[in-house]
Order: structure tokens, then C-alpha cells, then sequence
């Protein structure tokens, strides 16, 4: 029996089905997270320790297009050697799963709330990374400059805000040139004083906007950024400490003061982390002594204590030492470890070096054997951040 339904009728009846799913559809919220159970994090799963294999099929998430980019990090735009297999590491925790961060399902969860950075440019390395791969999800997000940000970016679909606070050093600090009475010391240009007891400005009254905190601070705490000429003076309560402090102890004492200010100011429900240090990776010479790391491969295990044990006094030394401080500091204290220096000490295969961007940049500056390659390793940091952020969200509702 021949069908009634001519070609033409039932392009009739097409369309207006079409037209209502589609109607439907945009009545639906942007993104609804899938319910899952509330797992607690195994007292024996540890996400800093395990080791890096290479997974040949691993891709990045984000690529050289993304608007967040700081130019000297875009390895891959950068054309720097090697990024195929500088992103096909996959960090393998030994007694637990990471999972790769799922953007969509990441920002559902984070939905109206807002995740901040606080300190120096290893930092904003962190964030960035973050930002790239945030917006996998959200195509419209913007670029983000307020209450004081260096820089951020908002996510229009899930109303959430990821900005970076510069301050190097967390507290106030600021220059004061050489006055009549300080005549008597050969070649002082002048002092920066610190105010141990005084957050920086640019994030002193931000805690009540944030609902996720990462600080860091220590790569600035060294005599290349503070030479004898122009030196860290450290006050507290607007007068000079007496006796003068060294640079390792004023560290101390900004730490001890501003981790009582966090804890004391800020409010209780938001999650506070503190990133230990990014490890450097100089061979021959630090950054302004010809220093390279034009290198192919991770380091094995057994070379990591030779290039960032202190008790070698190596180029490298200052990312374990500075973080023994901070974690004898934080002690107590409500604000969680982010330890990625250990995962971060194999990757001397994955910095700028000197694929840079510009030309005479390695020539002014020297390699960046600091910072990290986008994408790359700050990606695993934001698989890792994202995981605890998971947990704790689940955990407390």
C-alpha cells in the first residue's frame, strides 16, 4: 500500500517539531551537574608524590589562540622545540587518580562563586594556565580587571570570576630613596621599606569577594631583586625592627604576619591554599649569569636532590628551602598546602628557555628557566588544584 505522507506534507510536519526541541531546549539552564557522591579524600591518597609517563596520545586542552595567553609563555606560538612531548607527560599520582579537569562540569560545581590568586608571577603562570583552560567552556568569557586585579577573566554561563592579585611580596613595600643621614654607606641608592604587619594593596580587601584563595609567595626574596644597594628594610607597627632583620628573616616575619591577617580577616567558609615553590631549572649560572635549560627530557628521580638540595648549594636551591619555612609557619593554621614542587622538579624539559617571543629577549633578560610553558606543566597544578576543590565542594555541600 502506497504511503499517504508526500515529501512536501511531511516537510510540514518536520519543521514544527524542530522549532518546539529547539524552544525547549533553550528553557533548559546552560549546564546542570550530574549529582555525585560525596567522597571523602583517602587519608593515604597523596597527590604530590608519583612520578610522570608518557602517554603519546595526551593532548593539551587549549592551544596558542587562547586571548589569555601572556605572550613569553605561549610556547607553542613561540614555536619552542619539543611541545608535542613536552604535554604528552602525564603526572601519575602513587596511591591515587588524577583526573584530567573537566571545564564544563569544573565551572557547574563553581557555579556564582570566585576563585583568586595572590602573589608573584609564578602565580599568574598558575592562573593563566587556569584561564585557558576555563574557557573551553565558556567561549564568552572575558577579560576581568577589578577590586584591584592584575588581571582575570568572568565566565558569563556559570557567573564565575578567576582573577590574579599581584603582590611579590604579599605585604606593603615601597621605595624610599637615599636620605642625607644614610650618607655614611657606601653605594645605598635607597631602601624598600617593608611593612611585615601590612598586607599589599592589591589584595588587602579582597576577602570577602573570593570564595576559593591561592597565595604564594618567595621568588622575589633574593638578593638579585633586592641587591645590597637598594635592600629590604622591615618595619612593624610604622617603626624600623631593631635589630635589623636579613632578607630570610623578614620572609619569616611577613609570613607569620600575613598568614594571622588571612586567617583573622578573611572569612572562615572560604578555602584557602598556599602554593609552595616553583622549582627553577638552571644549568651553568643563574638567570642573569648566562644560565640554560634547553633540555629534552624530565629529570630522573635520582637527579633531583643534586640540582635542589641545599646541602649542594646549588643554583636551584631556594625552592626547598624557602619551602621548609613556609610549611614551619603555616603550621596550625587553617590555610592548605599546595606542595607541587616535587612534580614540578622533574619538568626542567618544559620552560620557555628561550623560545621567548621576541628576539632580544634571552639577550636583556637571560632564559626563562622559571616560568613555565603554556600548555604545560601549570596544567597538571590546575588538574590537581581543581581535584581538592572537587573534594571539598562535595564534602560540604
Amino acid at each position: 500500500m502506497a504511503s499517504k505522507f508526500t515529501p512536501k506534507l511531511f516537510s510540514w510536519l518536520i519543521l514544527p517539531t524542530l522549532l518546539l526541541i529547539s524552544l525547549y531546549s533553550l528553557s533548559l539552564p546552560l549546564y546542570t551537574p550530574t549529582p555525585k557522591p560525596k567522597i571523602p579524600i583517602s587519608s593515604s591518597c597523596n597527590l604530590f608524590k608519583g612520578k610522570w609517563i608518557n602517554d603519546p596520545n595526551r593532548k593539551p586542552i587549549y592551544d596558542e589562540s587562547c586571548p589569555f595567553h601572556r605572550n613569553a609563555w605561549n610556547c607553542l606560538r613561540n614555536q619552542r622545540e619539543n611541545m608535542g612531548r613536552i604535554n604528552s607527560w602525564k603526572w601519575v599520582p602513587d596511591k591515587c587518580d588524577l583526573a584530567r579537569i573537566d571545564p564544563v562540569e569544573f565551572l557547574g560545581l563553581m557555579r556564582n562563586k570566585n576563585i583568586g590568586f595572590v602573589g608573584d608571577s609564578l602565580n599568574e603562570n598558575f592562573l593563566v594556565s587556569f584561564l585557558c583552560i576555563l574557557r573551553v567552556a565558556d567561549s564568552g568569557a572575558k577579560k576581568w580587571k577589578r577590586k584591584g586585579a592584575w588581571r582575570g577573566a568572568y565566565f558569563p554561563k556559570f557567573n564565575v570570576t578567576v582573577a590574579y592579585h599581584r603582590a611579590v611580596l604579599l605585604a606593603k613595600y615601597e621605595w624610599q630613596p637615599k636620605q642625607l643621614d644614610d650618607s655614611n654607606q657606601d653605594g645605598l641608592k635607597g631602601i624598600y621599606r617593608v611593612d611585615v604587619d601590612i598586607p599589599a594593596d592589591d589584595w588587602a580587601h579582597i576577602g570577602a569577594f573570593y570564595d576559593v584563595l591561592v597565595f604564594n609567595t618567595g621568588h622575589w626574596w633574593g638578593f638579585d631583586k633586592f641587591p645590597k644597594e637598594t635592600p629590604l628594610v622591615f618595619y612593624k607597627s610604622g617603626q624600623p625592627i631593631q635589630p635589623p632583620l636579613e632578607m630570610f628573616n623578614g620572609l619569616k616575619a611577613v609570613l607569620e604576619n600575613m598568614i594571622a591577617y588571612i586567617e583573622k580577616e578573611l572569612p572562615g567558609k572560604t578555602l584557602k591554599f598556599w602554593r609552595l615553590q616553583s622549582p627553577r631549572h638552571f644549568q651553568g649560572g643563574d638567570w642573569n649569569q648566562n644560565g640554560s635549560c634547553t633540555v629534552d627530557e624530565p629529570l630522573d628521580e635520582l637527579q633531583l636532590d643534586l640540582w635542589f638540595d641545599p646541602r649542594y648549594n646549588g643554583v636551584n636551591k631556594e625552592a626547598r628551602r624557602l619551602n621548609h619555612l613556609i610549611e614551619e609557619v603555616l603550621k596550625g593554621s587553617n590555610i592548605r598546602i599546595l606542595d607541587l614542587t616535587h612534580l614540578s622538579e622533574f619538568r626542567a624539559d618544559a620552560h620557555p628557555a628561550i623560545w621567548l617571543g621576541k628576539k632580544d629577549a634571552v639577550a636583556v633578560w637571560g632564559q626563562d628557566c622559571m616560568h613555565w610553558c603554556l600548555p604545560g606543566v601549570p596544567d597538571t597544578w590546575v588538574d590537581i588544584l581543581a581535584q581538592l576543590m572537587n573534594h571539598y565542594i562535595l564534602e560540604t555541600g
